[in-house]
């Protein structure tokens, strides 16, 4: 088992998979941290030597993942909401937010802009 972050990752998992396990790290992030830290995309979790495990933890230490990027998301919402956007009045009413049409298939939309998010 390796920890990044404080997180048990089994060592036979791929570093890329991994990373992306964080909130807010996608496919492009984890593949450009991949990179600069000279790691092959192919690389399991076990392969990796202390120091990259260490320069991994210390880069996504920087970065706003997880928690921190969840309130972020719940703030930028609340925001809008209370300054009565279009985009806020959206959300508090649990309608698509980004154009997305409402004649049929809003119960999707429904689900995801509930008044109390749960990221």
């Amino acid at each position: 088992m390796v920890f990044i972050l404080g997180v048990n990752f089994p060592e036979r998992n791929l570093v890329k998979k991994s990373l992306e396990a964080f909130f807010g790290i996608g496919p492009f992030t984890s593949s450009r941290l991949l990179s600069r830290f000279h790691i092959h995309p192919t690389c399991k979790i076990g392969e990796l030597a202390n120091k990259q495990v260490l320069d991994l933890t210390a880069a996504l230490a920087d970065m706003k993942i997880e928690n921190d990027l969840r309130r972020q998301v719940l703030d930028d919402i609340k925001r809008l909401k209370e300054t009565g956007t279009y985009r806020g009045r959206r959300h508090a009413l649990g309608l698509p937010a980004r154009g997305q049409r409402t004649r049929t298939q809003t119960k999707t939309a429904v689900k995801l802009n509930r008044i109390d998010r749960r990221l």
